[in-house]
């Protein structure tokens, strides 16, 4: 396998001007002018994220844990769903109305080998999130990692226009769902269970035109010091991944089409991550093979910020 990494295709050898670590070659900037219609398919997003790691192989990291995503049916979360499945994890995936994103999740995670549970619901709602743990709970018989990850952003250039509905709605999804999810699934695990949140480049750096995004990622990173403090008693670990841009359905349903053709441009890679990019560190954080001594630590991967 490690051959054929050595020999995947490098951007110096295409011609690219992007530095190339990865190993494949990843799009770059410019990409098609393009404006997705909230929350976004992933299967209308051109050109399409890389999900499936092709050169990451599983090494039981998660055998016989059970996972809970939200999010799952796309971007990062369809990327860490099928890692955790490759790992030997059985996954339910929570996506609001993008039913044929989580059929694709559902369809890899099996080819993984894994049995995944696709269920539809708005993390918003506290009776939804214990309904959805229940589930998997139900499904697979435990819940040994929560991956809270759905998330809702939409820039303002104003601050003025910033509408309460829009905040509302942001504080919601972001801050309520993960509180929400957090604790229904916290009552079911036990010791050596996980937690990894989607925290965010915004919840460090900030981000002018989305204030409100970046006041609830920085929260969701306040969020997993103080839990990881709370839980850590009953073996519980909690911890936080903060990606820079990435290329899923999020950013493309939000910003104009001009905006979107330059995305990720600003880093040091010159390129958004994929999917594929983001997931392993959700792996690393979930098994207590690779991070029984790690809890309340937040990890950046920004491409070079």
């Amino acid at each position: 396998m490690q051959e054929k990494v050595d020999k995947a295709p490098s951007q110096e050898t295409t011609g690219s001007a992007v530095p190339q670590t990865g190993a494949r070659d990843y799009p770059a900037p410019p990409f098609p002018k393009q404006h997705l219609k909230k929350p976004g398919s992933e299967m209308a997003l051109d050109p399409a994220p890389m999900f499936d790691a092709p050169y990451y192989v599983g090494s039981k990291k998660l055998d016989g844990k059970v996972a809970l995503i939200s999010g799952g049916d796309s971007g990062i979360g369809r990327a860490v769903a099928v890692l955790f499945a490759r790992e030997g994890a059985n996954v339910a995936i929570i996506h609001l109305d993008e039913a044929a994103d989580a059929e694709i999740t559902k369809e890899m995670v099996e080819k993984e080998g894994g049995r995944c549970l696709i269920i539809a619901g708005d993390v918003r709602k506290a009776v939804f999130c214990r309904r959805a743990v229940d589930k998997t709970i139900k499904a697979f018989g435990s819940l040994e990692v929560l991956v809270n990850n759905a998330a809702f952003q939409l820039h303002t250039t104003e601050f003025e226009k910033l509408t309460d509905e829009h905040f509302d709605e942001t504080i919601k999804t972001n801050l309520y769902g993960y509180f929400f999810l957090s604790q229904a699934a916290a009552a079911h695990m036990k010791p050596g269970s996980a937690i990894v949140n989607t925290g965010s480049v915004t919840g460090i750096m900030g981000s002018k035109n989305l204030l409100d995004y970046s006041m609830t990622k920085g929260g969701i990173h306040a969020f997993t010091r103080a839990l990881a403090g709370n839980l850590i008693a009953r073996g519980i670990r909690v911890n936080a991944v903060a990606p820079g841009p990435v290329w899923t359905p999020l950013n493309p349903a939000d910003k104009e089409a001009e905006d979107v053709a330059r995305f990720g441009a600003d880093t040091k890679m010159k390129r958004p991550a994929q999917p594929e990019e983001i997931a392993p560190a959700y792996v690393f954080l979930a098994s207590s093979h690779c991070s029984s001594y790690i809890t309340g630590e937040i990890l950046p991967i920004i491409g070079g910020y």
